[in-house]
């Protein structure tokens, strides 16, 4: 799977790929650099909105094989990713009512690997991700996912709420994943066109994010372990959504 993405190394070659408009998943820098040159592509990532992460030279050493870095490595995306608001189009004239998963920021590659591959087999429409914060598609990712990240749509999005303004625009009912409420998933119609959002593993779905969904819904615990991955609670509840769809 290696070679399912690729690596640009170098300070000019990465600041020509993001003028070029190449789809960046993550760019890597040295700790403690710092250069004019670096300087303006510290500038090209902000307002690219690039996921970016300081590491060690020893890190950047790897990920280059030792090739001359210059102190950043930038890792391009597998996928080409699809357009939000013709994937709602196209999803509408499709079926009645499509099934969407929104990812707030599940941040660990295998994690998101096992949603793509679940919300594959469940027969989820599209996938939404921001371009900031989420996990990269990256090789690891694909291999998690076994090949259902070529097979599935998935979006990038400035903010989870660019997308949420656009599904309800739509009459798409936002369903929020969430401990925050005595709602129960089974309670949910996810025979109505319906956008999953399932948050990530440290803090779940952003507060700001909770307060404009339509609905919240959780799962219920009987043990003493106060929550679940959120690989296995997504696939909880798109099966549950599978279940009522296929009555």
């Amino acid at each position: 799977m290696e070679n399912e993405v690729s690596k640009i190394f170098g300070l000019r070659a990465v600041i020509e790929a993001i003028d070029s408009g190449k789809s960046i998943s993550k760019v890597y820098l040295q700790k403690g650099l710092s250069s004019p040159l670096l300087s303006e592509l510290n500038i090209l990532i902000k307002r690219n909105k690039i996921s970016t992460s300081f590491v060690p030279i020893e890190k950047l050493n790897r990920l280059s094989k030792n090739g001359n870095h210059q102190g950043v490595v930038a890792q391009t995306s597998a996928i080409e990713f699809a357009d939000l608001d013709a994937l709602i189009t196209s999803s509408l004239e499709k079926t009645k009512a499509p099934l969407f998963l929104l990812l707030d920021q599940v941040s660990d590659v295998r994690n998101f690997g096992a949603i793509i591959r679940t919300a594959e087999c469940t027969g989820v429409d599209g996938i939404i991700i921001q371009k900031q914060g989420n996990a990269p598609v990256s090789a690891d990712t694909i291999k998690t996912s076994a090949g259902a990240a070529f097979k599935l749509p998935i979006c990038k999005v400035d903010h989870i709420k660019d997308a949420i303004f656009q599904f309800q625009a739509a009459e798409i009912q936002i369903v929020a994943a969430t401990e925050k409420t005595d709602n129960l998933v089974y309670s949910v119609d996810f025979t109505l066109p319906t956008a999953l959002i399932m948050g990530s593993e440290d803090r779940g779905i952003n507060p700001s994010i909770l307060k404009i969904v339509d609905v919240k819904a959780k799962l219920p615990l009987l043990g003493d372990i106060e929550s679940l991955n959120v690989g296995v609670a997504c696939g909880a509840i798109l099966y549950e959504a599978t279940r009522q769809r296929l009555l």
